[in-house]
């Protein structure tokens, strides 16, 4: 176990310099603090004693909306908070960007806050922290992300593959037999995912597999408007999208094309937001249980705070169907 001699040795400062960083005190100078900080991640050191103080964990969170009821993330943290709370934990939810990342290491900034673990909402592949979680010592799990060979990080989510699959098969059933993607890009691990899901259920039912059938896109309005007439002069009849905001912005760029959902086309969400109940039509998706989520992620970090290295927790994902999808129509609008 490393211990404050070591982290001192290797500064060649003394232990008690090396303490008072640890413990913020008011004489040791930002840089001397921040260079014993990285150290003690570097060597794998625990603050035990603070620990004993007080259980803490945070939430870390970035490029999802949390703050009412209506927000993707506000049920996920919702059940964490559900369970973390009555064991005994406090539980901070902290905002990051890919600045924040920049300006202090995770590890630096777990230490410092003396969090035990982190439940992680949100990062891409590109985000900076996203490369230290690969060698990092301290639990984490991630939503919608994986890391490889690490066993202090899990990752917990909900089954793409069985959703695509229960998709595909009822858009087949009312007879279509060019369906569509449109996704944001390939940037994060989740996005990856269902775009691999789309693929394989296209092939598990025996439906055209074609490029041109897919479009990817940043920006939710700007892709719709641009990939959905292009899909439909392929005479695509039915479109999955990567997330319930991207299939309501096609439901109104229909409405203000004057093509008919479904009559014209059929639209598939993922997530089940509670907004799509009562759009017009209300849309059929994918859903994933939000608050189950949430009890997931503790349940995780209590796997790995107890050294049990656990990789990825999959929820069900079944489909809502609604009044967004209906027959294929015997010719594709133009």
């Amino acid at each position: 176990m490393v211990t404050i001699n070591d982290i001192a040795d290797k500064l060649g400062i003394s232990k008690s310099t090396v303490s008072k960083g640890l413990n913020n005190a008011m004489d040791v100078s930002e840089e001397m603090r921040r260079k014993i900080l990285e150290t003690a991640v570097e060597l794998g050191y625990v603050n035990r004693r603070q620990q004993k103080r007080e259980k803490k964990l945070c939430i870390l969170i970035e490029n999802m909306d949390y703050s009412t009821p209506n927000q993707f993330g506000h049920d996920i943290v919702l059940g964490f908070k559900q369970m973390a709370e009555p064991d005994g934990w406090t539980v901070d939810l902290i905002p990051i960007n890919i600045d924040f990342q920049r300006g202090m290491p995770y590890g630096v900034f777990m230490l410092q806050g003396g969090y035990q673990a982190s439940f992680i909402l949100g990062l891409t592949l590109l985000d900076p922290w996203m490369q230290e979680l690969r060698s990092s010592q301290i639990p984490a799990v991630l939503y919608d992300n994986y890391i490889k060979d690490n066993p202090n990080v899990a990752s917990v989510g909900c089954d793409s593959q069985e959703g695509f699959d229960l998709a595909v098969r009822h858009l087949k059933e009312l007879g279509h037999k060019k369906i569509g993607l449109i996704s944001g890009p390939l940037e994060s691990y989740i996005l990856k995912a269902r775009y691999s899901a789309y693929l394989n259920a296209l092939d598990k039912y025996g439906l055209e597999i074609n490029e041109s059938h897919i479009g990817l896109g940043y920006f939710v309005a700007d892709s719709t408007r641009t990939y959905l007439p292009r899909l439909l002069k392929q005479g695509v009849t039915a479109i999955l999208f990567s997330h319930d905001i991207r299939a309501l912005s096609a439901i109104t760029e229909c409405r203000d094309r004057g093509i008919r959902v479904p009559e014209d086309v059929s639209i598939i969400g993922f997530d089940d937001l509670p907004m799509t109940e009562y759009t017009v039509p209300s849309l059929t998706t994918i859903r994933q249980d939000r608050t189950a989520l949430g009890k997931c992620g503790f349940y995780a970090l209590s796997c790995l705070l107890n050294k049990v290295a656990i990789g990825s927790i999959l929820l069900r994902a079944p489909l809502v169907v609604r009044n967004s999808t209906g027959p294929a129509p015997e010719k594709s609008p133009e």
